[in-house]
């Protein structure tokens, strides 16, 4: 395995020269002109590329690091960033040193000598506590701020106690605030240490939300109080600065619809009944819900079609969504689909189905799969959100996207539709179809998908980046 990549002697034939839009050269410059800064970029505008320029300024122009850490998604870490190193002809001089893989892989690679070493989220508290190398980095790169928003997890308690050693950090992301005001917290707490929202939590809930919902004494979730968006906003601004892709590229139409799916009297009734009992008995066997999350899952997985028995066998519920998945696929006429699904089970009635109707298909979960999407020769793709909604650019196999199964998190949503409605799709428009079960939790994640995105629109459009007003200041 090839840990340190020596670009000056190494580089790719073919690298390209470097011509950043006016955005870019916005975004490069914040960078550079601040050493705590929140960029929020839409999927799209170049993130890797921009904060590599900058790196590069930083480390060769200015002499203000030496040692840079990138903490990225596995998929990223692996290989996107090096990607872009390799790409461009203004980069050719960075050393870098990709810290994934077993303990021993990660332990060499931190041995070489680099500029900037590549690590995967899930490392870093080995990084911190157990790979005996010493937190030297003058600059911290969080690749996916929100990956961070939960403030007690490891990751998170980790990287907070090496913050103070940093004199440089810089969070990307393109969904700050995927479930509301609260994430951002944790996200500013680590790049300010605690400087604009507050060092606590319990200090910050007072200061903007109230009690939402609760069963006396304890509290399930808060509403932020009148005004704290703006006052959130406000205090992170002078920090922040957030670019959305239709602001700044020419994007292709984005189409939404939705395929309804009506289940029988008999299974609506099924649903109903856990729904409502949590109970539910089949000739096949128990389901029990032993919470709401619980419940959730149970009624996401038959609105889908099937769902796990306390057995953990897969009891058959309906082939509702199945069928309309097989209308979509005659309808699409041989144009390539994109279909996500969500439990383990789905992938496999629909692998099954797809095997009834002879059709061609793969997961898209490795290196040589996705080069077979983005070559045109998978009709159908199955893609996981959670497992590769960051990082892949798949616009060049397809511009159809199929829902088969829905997911609660806005960020994993939005980052999956973002593989294919993004620059250098070159088809017109991307369509992104919804296969939901009408009278079931499906309607309510859309819903809640919907309510989510408004909140963190406003997010992003009160610190957006007024790129005419600044430059027309520079200018004079």
């Amino acid at each position: 395995m090839q840990y340190k990549v020596n670009c000056t002697e190494n580089a790719r034939e073919g690298t390209l020269g470097y011509e950043p839009y006016d955005y870019q050269k916005y975004a490069i410059d914040y960078i550079e002109t601040h050493p705590v800064a929140a960029v929020l970029l839409d999927m799209g505008l170049g993130k890797t590329s921009i904060t590599l320029t900058a790196l590069n300024d930083l480390l060769f122009d200015c002499f203000e690091v030496h040692r840079i850490l990138v903490i990225a998604p596995l998929r990223v870490a692996r290989n996107t960033w090096s990607d872009e190193i390799s790409k461009w002809e203004h980069l050719q001089n960075l050393l870098y040193s990709v810290v994934v893989g077993t303990a021993s892989e990660r332990k060499a690679a931190l041995a070489v000598s680099a500029d900037i070493y590549i690590i995967n989220r899930e490392n870093v508290q080995w990084l911190m506590e157990d790979s005996g190398h010493t937190f030297d980095f003058d600059m911290v790169v969080v690749d996916e701020l929100s990956s961070f928003k939960n403030h007690q997890s490891k990751r998170f308690r980790s990287l907070i106690k090496a913050r103070p050693k940093v004199k440089r950090i810089v969070g990307l992301t393109g969904t700050p605030s995927s479930n509301g005001l609260m994430d951002l917290f944790a996200e500013f707490r680590l790049l300010d240490m605690g400087e604009r929202l507050g060092r606590f939590i319990g200090q910050y809930r007072t200061t903007y939300f109230m009690p939402d919902k609760r069963n006396g004494q304890i509290v399930f979730s808060y509403k932020p109080l009148p005004g704290a968006e703006k006052q959130i906003y406000r205090k992170i601004s002078d920090i922040t600065i957030s670019m959305k892709s239709t602001d700044h590229l020419k994007m292709p139409e984005l189409i939404n619809s939705r395929c309804i799916v009506h289940l029988s009297e008999q299974e609506q009734k099924r649903y109903e009944e856990l729904k409502q009992d949590l109970v539910l008995q089949l000739p096949d066997g128990e389901i029990t819900a032993a919470n709401a999350a619980s419940l959730s899952g149970k009624l996401c997985q038959m609105a889908n079609g099937a769902v796990y028995s306390d057995d953990e066998s897969i009891l058959q519920i309906h082939d509702r969504k199945l069928d309309a998945l097989e209308d979509i696929i005659e309808a699409a006429n041989g144009k390539p689909l994109l279909v996500a699904y969500w439990f383990r089970h789905d992938y496999d009635r629909i692998a099954e189905r797809l095997h009834k109707l002879h059709l061609s298909f793969s997961k898209l979960d490795t290196d040589e799969s996705i080069r077979k999407w983005d070559k045109g020769e998978l009709p159908i793709a199955l893609i996981h959100p959670a497992s590769a909604g960051h990082g892949l650019n798949l616009q060049s196999g397809g511009s159809t996207l199929v829902w088969f199964g829905l997911t609660w998190s806005l960020e994993l949503y939005q980052q999956t539709v973002a593989r294919l409605w993004r620059q250098g799709q070159i088809a017109g428009t991307v369509v992104v179809q919804h296969i939901i079960a009408k009278g079931t939790i499906d309607e309510r994640i859309m819903k809640a998908l919907s309510q989510k995105d408004s909140t963190q629109s406003a997010l992003i459009n009160a610190v957006k980046a007024n790129l005419r007003q600044s430059m027309t200041i520079r200018g004079n």
